[in-house]
């Protein structure tokens, strides 16, 4: 695992919008956003991209656990709450996973656990080790 996050640490975009790795196992991520006043929209939420960008990067860590370069295929996300301050978790979850493709399910939430977003996407898993 110290080689997946040697890898993710050189993610540029997810650390210029402050979000921070928490955890990794196989099949698995976790990951944090800590809302500043930048990563708010023109109506005072968090911007719709900087969840989307939490999200992606949990499950960019995740699909790629196993040490097998993937690479996203698909994304959806639904917005189920707005927020403007506090902190944001992304837990990302392998659902299902075969020699080609890898779907992930991630969950963010806020610091009182309420759900904030659903994402689900899927990834190409190709031939090249990480």
């Amino acid at each position: 695992m110290e080689n997946i996050k040697k890898f993710f640490k050189n993610d540029r975009f997810a650390a210029h919008n402050d979000i921070t790795l928490l955890d990794i196992r196989p099949g698995y991520a976790k990951a944090e956003l800590i809302i500043s006043d930048k990563h708010l929209n023109g109506v005072d939420i968090t911007h719709g991209g900087a969840i989307f960008t939490l999200a992606d990067l949990a499950f960019a860590v995740a699909s790629n656990s196993h040490g097998t370069v993937a690479v996203g295929v698909s994304a959806t996300i639904s917005y189920l709450k707005a927020t403007n301050r506090g902190t944001l978790t992304a837990e990302a979850k392998e659902v299902a996973i075969n020699p080609k493709l890898a779907t992930y399910q991630v969950e963010v939430r806020n610091e009182k656990n309420e759900l904030i977003a659903i994402f689900q996407g899927t990834v190409y898993r190709k031939k090249v080790s990480l």
